[in-house]
């Protein structure tokens, strides 16, 4: 699975922070679920299916961000075919698709079928009938763009019979079909646990291909998994994955070597290891929302700093060091240090210092890190049963730990990425090798080497989003305008109203109003008559002078990049050198 390479932001209403996703987004495939219930199997498979698809609806319903998954059917194969669920939206459904599920469990597991083959002829119909539904859907839905953000689906069925025995039955009853809707077709095979212990597990996912060509611009996979929970929980993750694949996502150059002048590029596909905390609406007090400082933070909502209780993390496991994975770790780090709270007294700082030392030196020395789960608070509890944060400790060479978010088993998504077992090609790794020599070799890594072009860019766009007024005027004139009482009034607590343009013109005070205000361009004299002829504003309204400028037409901005443009600049695959 890929993703489409152009990102565009939006920002999460429930962090405030820029959350980036591709465009391919809104082009996810509508999605088929073909559960086959035959008995006896069912009663073995039921509860596995039912809480895998629980878990995996509770989730993807409540994504904040684009919709990964827009469009949810599902039929259930048992002595007839029967359609549980049509098509319908995914976000915002929770309770249908619940309901939907549970009449899933409902089935009976016992009773008896005629065989095999009545399962495959119904399973041929399943597929047709979700094509011709699904023909009808994005025909009542075609008005304006709806049309082109589900262009096509995908089916998924769901068996205990033999996957290669379903395959070969969907391919000799879909071969005169019409599957021009029809992206891919993946049978999923539940093996029990006698048989997934007699030999090795085969891989994930495996290409069938059709001798006849049956199939034409379809895809049909087989994936056998085990019997739990967690592995069709792993089936549906799947479908959370951008479905692009139209380009490359990014351009990785390596600098040339010395036999070819032009840089080597590696073209690159990228895929979202875990769902961002940022897109769940969840605010526990130190949690899994960790995308900006600001989450780590205690609410001060009524309280007092004196008031508020210390965060509690209880260390429940120790982990090597070496067996952490980089890929499962989010979010912002903090560095956790001994405290010099100034409420402790001089014996209990030297204690927590010694046992912080002892702590830093045990784990650095056995490389071992720290797996923590943070104790949810009375508060959090009240309304349900609350999140449980885990964060891991890494030691560090300074008297300091490192404290970094881990994903749950919640927000991890499916990544199979194969093991290399055999050696690259010589002639491409001479070719690696030539090109990585022309690189500086750094033993300690300096961040303060690496500069972003942060002040720079902030500085232009500062100066880009300021107004640009025709004239100046000094900060000391402008604050003795607003803040001392005008020569020749008399001081009565509140400002007086500005006179008209066409009154005043004696030698007075309010000359010497005018003498403070620069002369107004010719261009905008209309527009300060206009506003002349009104007469004096209420005195609670009054300003002076200079302000009556600034709503006129001289003052400017400048453009802004429209949208467009943004999203014509973000067409190209992200640039690695």
């Amino acid at each position: 699975m890929s993703m489409d390479n152009r990102k565009r932001p939006t920002g999460s209403s429930n962090s405030g922070n820029m959350v980036y996703w591709s465009s391919s987004f809104p082009r996810q495939p509508a999605r088929v679920l073909i559960v086959e219930t035959l008995p006896p199997r069912w009663s073995e498979t039921c509860t596995v299916i039912c809480e895998a698809l629980d878990n995996f609806l509770s989730l993807a319903c409540s994504l904040e961000g684009p919709c990964r998954v827009p469009l949810l059917s599902l039929y259930a194969i048992s002595k007839q075919q029967e359609c549980l669920l049509p098509f319908v939206q995914v976000r915002g459904n929770l309770a249908r698709l619940r309901s939907c599920v549970e009449e899933l469990r409902s089935i009976p597991g016992d009773g008896c079928v005629r065989g095999v083959a009545r399962g495959g002829e119904l399973l041929r119909q399943a597929v047709l009938d979700s094509m011709q539904q699904f023909k009808q859907y994005t025909r009542h839905t075609s008005t304006g763009n709806q049309a082109n953000n589900h262009p096509y689906m995908e089916a998924t069925v769901v068996t205990t019979q033999p996957g290669r025995s379903v395959v070969r039955q969907l391919e000799m009853g879909l071969k005169d079909a019409d599957l021009a809707s029809l992206k891919r077709l993946l049978v999923v095979q539940i093996e029990n646990e006698a048989d997934w212990g007699q030999e090795n597990p085969p891989p994930e996912e495996e290409h069938i291909e059709s001798e006849e060509g049956l199939m034409l611009g379809t895809e049909i996979d087989l994936q056998r998994v085990e019997n739990s929970a967690f592995a069709m929980e792993t089936v549906f993750k799947a479908w959370l994955h951008e479905q692009g694949g139209d380009r490359e996502h990014l351009h990785l150059l390596l600098p040339s070597s010395l036999d070819t002048p032009v840089p080597v590029c590696l073209k690159c596909d990228m895929q979202e290891r875990l769902i961002s905390p940022a897109l769940i609406p969840l605010s526990p007090n130190l949690g899994v929302k960790t995308e900006s400082v600001r989450d780590f933070l205690p609410s001060t909502k009524g309280t007092t700093n004196q008031s508020i209780a210390p965060q509690r993390l209880k260390v429940i496991k120790t982990l090597r060091a070496d067996g952490v994975c980089e890929s499962v770790l989010y979010g912002l780090p903090l560095v956790i240090r001994p405290s010099t709270c100034w409420k402790m007294d001089w014996d209990e700082m030297e204690s927590n210092h010694n046992l912080f030392h002892a702590l830093c030196h045990t784990l650095r020395s056995r490389e071992l890190f720290l797996l923590l789960q943070v104790e949810p608070t009375q508060r959090s509890t009240a309304g349900g049963s609350g999140v449980f944060s885990h964060y891991i400790l890494q030691p560090s060479p300074t008297l300091s730990l490192l404290m970094k978010p881990v994903a749950s088993r919640e927000l991890l998504l499916p990544c199979s990425l194969p093991v290399s077992t055999q050696d690259p090609a010589p002639d491409a790794l001479q070719v690696v090798q030539r090109c990585l020599t022309q690189l500086d070799e750094e033993f300690v890594f300096n961040p303060l080497t690496l500069s972003s072009n942060l002040y720079q860019h902030l500085r232009s766009r500062t100066l880009l989003s300021q107004p640009r007024y025709p004239y100046s005027m000094q900060p000391a004139a402008a604050k003795r305008d607003q803040s001392q009482p005008l020569e020749g009034t008399k001081n009565t607590g509140s400002r007086q109203p500005r006179q008209p343009r066409n009154q005043g013109r004696t030698v007075g005070a309010n000359s010497k109003v005018r003498a403070t205000v620069a002369p107004f361009p010719s261009s905008s004299s209309h527009t300060f008559s206009s506003f002349s002829s009104m007469g004096p504003p209420p005195a609670k309204a009054s300003r002076p002078p200079l302000t009556l400028l600034s709503s006129g037409s001289a003052v400017r901005r400048a453009p802004a990049p429209t949208q467009q443009h943004q999203e014509n600049e973000n067409d190209e695959p992200m640039v690695i050198q």
